[in-house]
């Protein structure tokens, strides 16, 4: 195995995207940096890298540990990467804030049914 990988491919492997394409409009857009700076997707990471990945849903600050540029099981991603402590924390205050205080439209499915539509008519 070489001492580098692209970055897309190193994303995609360790699992922080479900696609290359996915990763790599990431990478463009600046929701991935290496070491504090911005990269392209072609960019060779190396062990060692400080990586700062927002994904979307997430934001992650990892520290590369492995290289792989071939997606495996879930398990072999999760060696790739060592989540830094700050990150933890951050995620899990993110998550306490979410479930604290939740979307109000989170339980709006849509348009309103027939029976919905009486119901609030009555109203």
């Amino acid at each position: 195995m070489s001492d580098a990988v692209r970055l897309d491919k190193w994303l995609w492997a360790a699992r922080f995207f479900k696609t290359r394409s996915l990763a790599c409009d990431a990478v463009d857009r600046g929701r991935v940096t290496v070491n504090g700076d911005r990269a392209k997707p072609a960019r060779n990471v190396k062990v060692g890298d400080v990586l700062e990945i927002d994904n979307g849903s997430d934001k992650w600050e990892v520290d590369v540990m492995n290289l792989s540029d071939v997606r495996g099981p879930a398990t072999v991603a999760r060696n790739l990467y060592e989540e830094t402590d700050v990150s933890v924390a951050r995620r899990a205050a993110v998550a306490e804030n979410r479930r604290l205080f939740p979307e109000p439209s989170a339980h709006l499915k849509g348009r309103p049914t027939k029976r919905d539509r009486r119901h609030l008519d009555n109203l």
